[in-house]
């Protein structure tokens, strides 16, 4: 397959521009053939009449029919001396007289008119004339090989004078879809020239109509690439942040449990330190989780899901988390027999994210819940506080902790949670239940 556009749009116009050639050749050929044969149908018809007319007049006497009948000479010199043939006949069928070259035998047997024979190999067409008044009948014949080159002959002279404008054409073609061509080689030219960190809209008002397409969707791809290097040094910004918060409290504990000689303020150091794990823990899993989440977007392959026991297996590790703090993680019976089609992957990173959320937003003693909604839906509910309708907003963006904060939350769970969402074709919607508590709802494409 040729991969050159400009190769491709030469072959086209030279296949179409051969194409509308051919056709106009076969239209001459075959309208200058119908045009001959009409011009020399009318000289077959005049030539027998004119002979009649010389009979008429005396010119020919056919008083006499010999046995060895005169002939007529043609012209030696002309290149179709022997097309036309005449014979004059009586009506009793004694041939008076025949040009040269013409036959011994009758051209035609048919009465007046037209009419086409073939004797000894040769193909005539016929035109007869009777003169009944002297008896006679004038028969002119046209010999149809010598018709037929000089048809061709004809139509030679009209397309030969062609035959060089068609690789003169060629290399036209080829030079227009070059000069054609040649705003899209400096598009490409320009964006070769280009600095890496160069994302600049590109100049599209002035280029060809066909060009300002790509030029959009380039300058549509640069703004996007933009946005998501923004959306990375802000992330990596704020990650830089949050990991540093914690590191100086770690860093501040175990100076304080190493000073100390109190048991008391050198245990709630430690704890303070095992507080500062666990979410620097967290935050690095799930800082882990965006990226592999971004990664499997365009990757993972999507298949058959048994939900739960998918779900069972995803957040089997958590359970033991809420059952510690006597709570209890159900998974309601709307889930059982339930099978979806879906990227494994990224199903599996927002189910975690969202029932560690609820894990560590639940009271002691809380219950979560994960369910399945009739509105395609995987739900998972808590027991905690949940959240003020101002916050929702911005509580899938990265970092953001609203007032009902966990101690050990970073912020990422629930953006985590909306990016595989909309991986999946999907969303995520959230919202609190009354009296308390917090529903996500992961809805599937």
């Amino acid at each position: 397959m040729m991969r050159s556009l400009k190769g491709r749009l030469f072959i086209i116009l030279v296949a179409m521009t051969g194409l509308v050639w051919l056709s106009a050749t076969a239209w001459i050929y075959l309208n200058t053939r119908a045009e001959v044969e009409r011009v020399l149908d009318a000289r077959l018809m005049e030539a027998a009449r004119m002979v009649s007319s010389l009979i008429d007049s005396q010119e020919i006497d056919v008083a006499i029919a010999t046995l060895d009948p005169p002939t007529i000479a043609a012209d030696p010199h002309s290149p179709y001396e022997r097309q036309l043939t005449c014979q004059i006949w009586s009506l009793t069928g004694s041939l008076i007289g025949r040009s040269d070259g013409a036959p011994n035998q009758r051209l035609s047997d048919h009465a007046d008119g037209f009419a086409e024979r073939v004797i000894d190999g040769r193909a005539w067409r016929v035109y007869a004339v009777t003169n009944t008044k002297l008896g006679v009948q004038v028969l002119v014949g046209d010999n149809l090989d010598i018709r037929a080159r000089l048809v061709r002959d004809v139509v030679k002279g009209l397309l030969l004078p062609m035959v060089p404008i068609v690789p003169a054409l060629a290399a036209l073609i080829w030079f227009g879809v070059g000069r054609g061509m040649r705003p899209l080689d400096q598009l490409a030219e320009g964006l070769e020239r280009r600095e890496a960190e160069d994302l600049h809209p590109i100049a599209a008002d002035h280029a060809a109509s066909e060009i300002r397409p790509v030029a959009a969707a380039l300058n549509g791809l640069f703004g996007r690439v933009q946005e998501a290097r923004e959306r990375e040094r802000h992330f990596l910004t704020y990650a830089a942040h949050e990991l540093r918060t914690p590191l100086a409290g770690l860093k501040t504990q175990a100076e304080i449990s190493l000073k100390t000689d109190q048991e008391t303020v050198r245990t709630a150091a430690l704890k303070q330190i095992v507080t500062a794990v666990e979410r620097t823990s967290r935050l690095v899993r799930q800082l882990l989780d965006t990226a592999e989440a971004e990664a499997a977007a365009a990757g993972a392959r999507s298949g058959t899901v048994h939900l739960s026991s998918f779900l069972r297996d995803t957040v089997a590790d958590q359970a033991g988390r809420l059952e510690a703090t006597g709570g209890r993680l159900v998974f309601d019976a709307s889930l059982d027999g339930v099978e979806i089609v879906s990227k494994e992957i990224l199903l599996a990173l927002a189910v975690r994210n969202l029932v560690e959320n609820a894990i560590n937003h639940s009271p002691k003693g809380g219950v979560v819940v994960l369910r399945w909604s009739p509105e395609n839906a995987i739900v998972v509910e808590d027991e905690g506080a949940g959240m003020p309708p101002g916050e929702i907003e911005r509580a899938t963006d990265r970092f953001f902790r609203g007032s009902n904060r966990s101690p050990v939350g970073s912020g990422l769970g629930l953006s985590i949670a909306k990016l595989c969402a909309e991986r999946l074709g999907g969303a995520l919607e959230l919202a609190s239940r009354a009296p308390r508590g917090f529903r996500a709802s992961l809805r599937l494409a």
